[in-house]
């Protein structure tokens, strides 16, 4: 007979237990070390999880018939008290700061009904309908004014003149960071060069055979990340000095994109003509791969589902709408100052296209390898998770903590999972139930549709993902190239939305480019080492989410206005015709002056809504338990995010109110370019090019006289 005592602590420790346990199903975290933990701590602790106490004498059945009725009646009663013990854990009992994460709603940017081709869709709807009229008026009004672009804005809208000076500050906040990024695909990268690369499995603690249990509680691949590569601290209170594993990665990575950008232009043109390509058949050769792998077909099912919910959802549009926008760079001020330094009598319109074109034909073929790996990704994690359930539940039952007829097939074929869940299904539904609260759940869908959050999320899951591929250690660093292609063209383009500016509105600097690159790349990196401290990614993210989305679309917004009301639509569209001496679509004058300007405040009003109904927390790596987990951003984070949008956003609202009180008119008086003396220089040249071939003809005629 046990005590009153004894019954309570049991049931205390049943509801921690059982509490622990569906919070792990609910994560489907099928790693091979986590089900491990679960299986075992299940089955150490399966009587009191339940709450019933084994008779340890009944060794033996005596008939049938009581056989039968015993199972039938422990059965039930294990149904009874599990439902009860996890209607008593699904009770909130801790704070948010020290929750888990699976304790907490996680904000996912892509849901079930998303993750299908009407994204796709939406997302070449939205390309066509603001992507590319917002790329062609950046373009246009950088190839056209041809000047200093921090000041070009008090010509076209007077009201707008600090818009320049917000983009070089966006430019500048973004700068500082972007390149850590860079820094985590480098240590990747130098880590890859293994026959097996190190993350695939869990290290072996030294001199010993037994893994490291740090990295045994949780995925390889999250513990290299929190642990190996961010030294990842507890909280974002938790300073530090620079983790010594990635200050040499961060500095190759600022000698690189200093050493691309050392002569100006002519070097980055250069360096482009080979990191595009490189990365384009780096995708194509991930696609004709990831087609042949097992499970492809069902990750690209989801490809071609379309539903109509996701067609009328107003999250799927917003987020949509906001990804056109960053691929293509628009509302930072690089495609200004790069479009600055073009010829007048380009055709920039053409380029618009063609870059939005070649944008869609690049997300056409890494979109479908992305669900063909995810597919294959989801099947094996499957398949590994359905034979350990069934070596678990033989174990079970070995040990009497199931009875018999839980016995699964032994042998489970080339498909475990159909076979598992086949057999699953047939089990009267008390004992499946009583299966199900014993072994993890596993879910080919939940695991193919657990996509995280944030960029410090992707990467360790890509990582993960092709960490399973056969050849791990190929396409890793395949994928790891193509990913730093990226990463430094992006870094490249800010930073030459730092020196254009610089050297257009100091004509001295201009003749100084090399020391100028040097000298800005060595800023940025040292206000970048404030990133790769153990609390830095948590830095990132704040930032990233709440100081850089918002920005771009309002300085996107007061250039659209500025054009398309200020200087107006059609005087701008009729210049252009002039110039170029072709005519331009009037549908651009509509976009510009209706459609672009209430896109782009429902996107701002989506935005402002999302992040004020979003908790302010950020995901933690905790250190004593090894497991990711919610907190609460401190009250001095909030004011960080304020102060650095009121810094940021600070040029346009002043500039405004100096046109108020010195009565500067909104409408712009000037024009931008001078037609008549760009056409006069034109015919110039053609009467001296003229001129110098009739007198080489006469020249000849003498000679053969």
């Amino acid at each position: 007979m046990r005590s009153a005592q004894e019954d309570e602590y049991s049931l205390v420790e049943a509801e921690t237990d059982l509490q622990n346990l569906f919070e792990m199903r609910r994560e489907s975290q099928d790693s091979d070390y986590l089900m491990e933990e679960t299986l075992s701590a299940d089955s150490k602790h399966s009587y009191r999880i339940l709450g019933i106490l084994k008779d340890k004498s009944l060794g033996s059945w005596v008939s049938e018939t009581q056989l039968s009725e015993t199972r039938a009646a422990k059965a039930q009663a294990w149904e009874t008290q599990a439902f009860e013990a996890q209607a008593r854990a699904n009770q909130p009992k801790r704070s948010l700061p020290e929750a888990t994460a699976a304790s907490v709603p996680k904000h996912k940017p892509f849901k079930e009904e998303e993750v299908t081709s009407s994204f796709f869709i939406i997302y070449i709807i939205m390309l066509f309908l603001v992507g590319i009229p917002l790329l062609f008026l950046e373009m246009a009004v950088g190839q056209q004014m041809n000047q200093d672009s921090l000041d070009l804005w008090k010509i076209i809208g007077p009201w707008t003149g600090g818009v320049g000076y917000t983009a070089f500050l966006v430019c500048f906040a973004i700068s500082t960071y972007v390149n850590v990024i860079n820094s985590w695909i480098l240590f990747y990268v130098s880590h890859s060069f293994q026959a097996h690369v190190p993350w695939q499995k869990c290290p072996l603690l030294k001199n010993s055979t037994v893994f490291d249990p740090e990295c045994a509680r949780t995925s390889p691949s999250m513990y290299y990340w929190y642990r190996k590569i961010l030294k990842a601290s507890n909280t974002i209170e938790d300073g530090g000095p620079p983790a010594l594993s990635l200050s040499m990665p961060y500095f190759l990575a600022w000698c690189l994109v200093c050493a691309f950008m050392i002569n100006g232009l002519k070097s980055t043109g250069k360096v482009m003509y080979i990191l595009v390509p490189l990365s384009c058949f780096i995708i194509f050769c991930l696609l004709i791969r990831s087609l042949m792998l097992d499970g492809a077909m069902y990750g690209l099912q989801y490809l071609l589902k379309i539903k109509t919910s996701t067609m009328y959802s107003f999250t799927t549009w917003s987020v949509a709408g906001c990804q056109v926008l960053f691929d293509l760079g628009l509302g930072f001020g690089p495609v200004i100052s790069l479009a600055s330094h073009m010829p007048r009598s380009n055709n920039c319109l053409s380029d618009a296209f063609l870059l939005a074109l070649a944008k869609t034909v690049i997300l056409s073929l890494i979109t479908p390898c992305l669900f063909a790996i995810l597919g294959f990704w989801a099947t094996s994690v499957t398949h590994r998770c359905s034979e350990r359930n069934t070596e678990s539940i033989i174990k079970m039952i070995i040990q009497g903590n199931l009875p018999p007829e839980a016995q699964p097939p032994a042998d489970m074929g080339e498909d475990p999972t159909f076979i598992y869940s086949t057999w699953l299904e047939a089990l009267p539904e008390s004992l499946q139930m009583l299966v199900r609260s014993k072994v993890p759940e596993c879910s080919k869908s939940n695991q193919f549709l657990k996509i995280k959050e944030g960029t410090h999320f992707v990467i360790p899951t890509l990582v993960e993902v092709t960490s399973t591929l056969p050849g791990s250690t190929l396409w890793s660093l395949l994928l790891f190239l193509m990913m730093l292609s990226w990463g430094l063209s992006t870094t490249m383009g800010f930073m030459h939305g730092l020196i254009i500016p610089l050297q257009d509105t100091f004509s001295s600097l201009r003749k100084q480019s090399r020391p100028l690159t040097v000298g800005i790349s060595m800023i940025m990196f040292l206000c970048g080492l404030f990133f790769i401290r153990p609390s830095g990614s948590y830095f990132i993210r704040l930032l990233n989410i709440y100081c850089t989305i918002f920005p771009a679309i309002f300085i996107l917004l007061c250039e659209n206005i500025a054009v398309a009301w200020a200087y107006g639509a059609k005087r701008f569209i009729e210049e252009l015709k002039i110039l170029w001496s072709n005519p331009v679509s009037r549908v651009f004058v509509c976009l510009w002056r209706f459609v672009n300007p209430v896109v782009l405040v429902v996107l701002l009003v989506a935005i402002l809504i999302h992040l004020s109904m979003k908790p302010l927390i950020y995901v933690a790596w905790n250190s004593k338990n090894s497991t990711q987990i919610l907190r609460m951003y401190p009250p001095w984070g909030l004011v960080l995010v304020v102060f650095s949008l009121i810094i940021l956003l600070f040029p346009i609202p002043v500039y405004f109110v100096y046109c108020l009180v010195y009565r500067i008119p909104f409408k712009s008086k000037s024009r931008i370019s001078s037609i008549t003396s760009f056409k006069s220089l034109t015919l110039r040249d053609q009467k001296r090019s003229n001129n110098k071939s009739s007198e080489e003809e006469i020249l000849q005629a003498i000679k053969e006289q």
